[in-house]
């Protein structure tokens, strides 16, 4: 029998594949792109827990292009490669991150940090 108060299933896969899209920006930069559109697009749909992934992967990008810059830009001093390097483990810990909390249906911890 069907329970009436059951809840409805939610549909996660595209922010799913916002985060998987950001990753694959890593190799191939185009994704990123287009990941934070779909992220835009969908930013009020769904449950409020859903729509906290949306809001972590909009400021996710955000973030990312502000230290994208800075170390493009400090890399002629060399010390831009570092600030190069915490962007990419930090965009990966960051994915990997609400991955996990998307695949619990959980909100995201903490999504206004500009840390992990």
């Amino acid at each position: 029998m069907n329970d009436i108060n059951a809840a409805p299933a939610v549909n996660s896969s595209t922010a799913k594949l916002v985060y998987i899209l950001y990753l694959v920006g890593l190799v191939f930069g185009i994704t990123g792109i287009i990941g934070v559109i779909v992220a835009y697009v969908n930013k009020d749909d769904g449950p409020e827990w859903l729509q906290s992934h949306y809001r972590f992967q909009i400021r996710t990008f955000w973030m990312g292009f502000v230290y994208l810059l800075v170390g493009t830009v400090l890399a002629m001093i060399l010390i831009g490669w570092l600030v190069l390097l915490f962007w990419v483990v930090w965009l990966i810990i960051r994915s990997v991150k609400g991955l996990k909390q998307l695949g619990l249906q959980q909100p995201v911890q903490d999504e206004k940090t500009w840390l992990f």
